[in-house]
């Protein structure tokens, strides 16, 4: 559809597109910021841009801790300064984030196992929690995530069967049904 085609979406000041790796985010998040004509930011890339290294890296020298700490106070930040931001797939689990996404609009991309293990690869160096078995390793964190994941949706997408313009049509679609005052974009 042009986008003269389309109608005014209603949104609000702050969407955060959550999910686990390969669902999705990092190229939905710019399509719908666009669309709606908000900032987009993906809080793993001003990570490694603040850092100047891959998160690979941090994970490696500094360890998990240390990056959590680090996608903590950046997402905290990012989210206080509105648009559409994409979450890295752990953030959820850092209770500070958590309880910052009930504040906010919160996308769920969900993926199947086996679609986020095609899309990220069999062996991808860049996720430090999927070095191994991509696929294995996939199952089992969807399956602890899932419910983390779950929680704070406001609305949720299964990406699997779906290209990228399709899941930023069904979230303006859903995001016109939400309740409460919302201004026109």
């Amino acid at each position: 559809m042009s986008e003269a085609g389309r109608s005014a979406v209603s949104a609000p000041s702050v969407i955060a597109v959550i999910g686990a790796p390969g669902s999705g985010k990092s190229t939905v998040g710019p399509l719908l910021a666009a669309r709606l004509g908000q900032r987009f930011v993906d809080v793993d890339t001003v990570i490694e841009e603040l850092e100047g290294r891959p998160i690979s890296d941090i994970f490696v020298t500094d360890g998990e801790p240390y990056f959590r700490e680090l996608e903590a106070r950046r997402t905290l930040a990012e989210l206080a300064a509105g648009g559409v931001v994409s979450l890295g797939g752990g953030a959820p689990l850092t209770p500070e984030i958590s309880e910052a996404l009930g504040s906010v609009c919160v996308v769920w991309l969900e993926v199947s196992a086996r679609t986020a293990s095609a899309r990220v690869g069999l062996n991808d160096a860049t996720r430090p929690l999927l070095m191994g078995n991509v696929h294995s390793r996939m199952v089992r964190l969807m399956a602890e995530r899932r419910p983390v994941y779950a929680a704070p949706a406001d609305i949720h997408i299964v990406t699997d069967r779906q290209g990228p313009e399709q899941i930023v049509e069904e979230i303006c679609a859903r995001l016109a049904d939400l309740p409460g005052p919302q201004p026109a974009v």
